[in-house]
């Protein structure tokens, strides 16, 4: 039984090294496709970027406007119920609180997130400023005040449950945090993971997070969906899901959302 078993795994994965180097194939036809500066290559489709930093450009989905959330529904059905101020939403009690997540679905994407944790902070460790981006409604970006202004005093917590710390996997590189109260920013490059037609993993999901401009995940894979002290692992899903946002009962404030599709790089092509 051992030696069968033993095969069987050999077996499983060949199938898979097989699969994946399939995968690379496809991404390198485009390339080899055309020669150097081959004029009958097709043109990249024009997008008119934002005028500053940080503003959506023209061809992004918008979530939060600063008004409404015309992208984003309740988990609870129905619109969102955070109270909508002063160009953000904030995170409510009872009937004004509960996740949301986007109307649409997506893979492949980019995402632009701005938000703030409570002034005056309140709480320590995880239970301060805590909320989560979630891609595909499983791999969480965490929101938490991550603020070290005193030799991490202010919010000691675990590394890999920080701000921007893909989480209970991967710590940020760095700790880029503001202070509590000022607005934060996320850029999130989400590449979804492949799975074949047995729900077995051909490539894990990557990502890549500028937080307030700066880089701290590159390329980074992602081990699993986000799981509470369990180790992350991954189970067979669509190629899009909702976007979503925790409520954490902490009242954290969102502002500036937007999402952007992506496609393979380099544009995988199957002829």
């Amino acid at each position: 039984m051992k030696v069968r078993s033993r095969a069987m795994k050999n077996v499983a994965w060949f199938v898979l090294a097989a699969l994946c180097a399939s995968v690379s194939v496809y991404a390198a036809k485009e390339v080899t496709k055309y020669d150097p500066h081959d004029e009958t290559r097709a043109q990249p489709a024009v997008v008119t970027p934002g005028e500053k930093a940080g503003d959506a450009p023209s061809d992004a989905i918008i979530l939060f406007d600063g008004k409404g959330a015309p992208g984003l529904v309740s988990d609870k059905g129905g619109d969102v119920t955070w109270k909508i101020e002063n160009g953000y939403m904030e995170i409510g009690k009872k009937e004004q609180g509960g996740g949301i997540h986007t109307k649409e679905s997506f893979g492949n994407c980019q995402v632009h997130v701005e938000w703030a944790s409570p002034s005056p902070p309140a709480g320590t460790s995880q239970n301060r400023g805590n909320s989560g981006v979630y891609l595909m409604g499983r791999y969480e970006v965490q929101v938490l005040d991550s603020w070290t202004g005193n030799n991490y005093e202010d919010n000691k917590t675990y590394a890999d449950g920080q701000a921007a710390s893909i989480y209970g996997q991967h710590p940020p590189m760095v700790n880029a945090s503001r202070k509590p109260g000022e607005w934060q920013s996320y850029d999130i490059i989400f590449l979804r993971p492949i799975f074949d037609g047995d729900g077995n993993v051909v490539r894990k999901a990557r990502i890549t997070v500028l937080y307030n401009g700066v880089a701290v995940h590159n390329n980074l894979e992602i081990e699993g969906a986000t799981a509470h002290k369990t180790k992350a692992k991954y189970s067979p899903h669509p190629d899009e899901m909702p976007i979503s946002f925790q409520d954490h009962s902490h009242p954290v404030r969102y502002r500036n959302i937007w999402v952007r599709r992506l496609p393979e790089e380099p544009y995988l092509i199957k002829d």
